[in-house]
């Protein structure tokens, strides 16, 4: 069941659409003007990744601007990676305090 996107030639907004069957996609009609004359867009792909992927990836040397420290989950896995790079094991209380202070229940405990 893909979920296809249109661009209206009319008044260019872009409208997605869930099609079951073929035929439905002539049937799709742009949400802001109610025109028919569309055409089919390239929609973004977004890819999801698990924990471990992402700390497989992820490279601790890269240089990162203030945005990327904003979200508490690339803190944490920044702390996780820069722990496995230097060979400490800090065991499972670890990822409990990276997890609390990612999810902001770390001060909960203070």
């Amino acid at each position: 069941m893909p979920i296809y996107e249109y661009q209206c030639k009319i008044c260019g907004k872009i409208t997605s659409a869930l099609i079951f069957k073929s035929h439905e996609e002539s049937q799709v009609k742009c949400h802001a003007c109610k025109s028919n004359d569309l055409k089919r867009v390239l929609s973004r792909v977004v890819l999801h990744q698990t924990e471990s992927q992402r700390l497989s990836e992820f490279d601790t040397k890269t240089p990162r601007d203030d945005s990327f420290y904003k979200d508490s989950r690339n803190v944490g896995l920044w702390a996780k990676k820069r722990a496995k790079e230097l060979g400490a094991d800090l065991g499972p209380e670890f990822d409990n305090v990276v997890e609390k202070a990612r999810t902001g229940k770390i001060l909960d405990d203070i």
